[in-house]
């Protein structure tokens, strides 16, 4: 243990001050249900630090109940329009925007960090294109399907204050992951 006047060299200080799992924001905590505020160009450098922090407990949720692809700020109490994406390599969408969602739908037992051992099942739209802004604040468009564009919806709910649990099919749509 260090000593309270000592101070920890700088790589022990980030390690120290990054969110873990114990941040994350669980089912019933109210902040999950606000709406978000758009990230500002003059907090870009605040990004890197909020990603990592995004990184770290997606990694954690991944280790512990193997799942999770991707988190939304507000889910560790950062109440910006931003999320965060891992699959096969890290993508940041700041300030998303669906510019356009699908008629078609499809149903699925959807899961959430916040609440991992409840599965829901939801209806998604097949398919979506989102606007957003990358880490270098320069406009990007992706057109998505099927798990993407059900997992974007799912995420950018987040930014709304809306969780999965709020657009369950039916009473019924609930079950524990085994």
């Amino acid at each position: 243990m260090v000593p309270p006047t000592q101070k920890l060299p700088w790589p022990q200080v980030l390690l120290n001050n990054m969110k873990t799992l114990v941040d994350l924001l669980l089912l019933g905590d109210p902040r999950l249900y606000e709406k978000c505020e758009p990230v500002l160009q003059t907090e870009l450098p605040l990004l890197a630090d909020w990603v990592a922090d995004m990184d770290n407990v997606m990694r954690e949720i991944r280790a512990k109940y193997n799942f999770g692809r991707a988190i939304a700020a507000p889910q560790l109490g950062i109440m910006k329009r931003l999320i965060y994406m891992n699959i096969d390599r890290p993508i940041v969408f700041i300030n998303p925007e669906f510019t356009w969602l699908s008629d078609e739908k499809f149903e699925l037992w959807d899961d959430c960090m916040s609440f991992p051992n409840l599965l829901v099942k939801v209806a998604r739209h097949k398919k979506l294109t989102i606007n957003y802004l990358d880490e270098n604040w320069q406009a990007q468009e992706w057109h998505m399907q099927d798990d993407l564009a059900e997992l974007l919806q799912h995420e950018y709910d987040h930014l709304e204050g809306i969780l999965c649990i709020s657009r369950a099919v039916d009473p019924k749509g609930f079950k524990w992951r085994l």
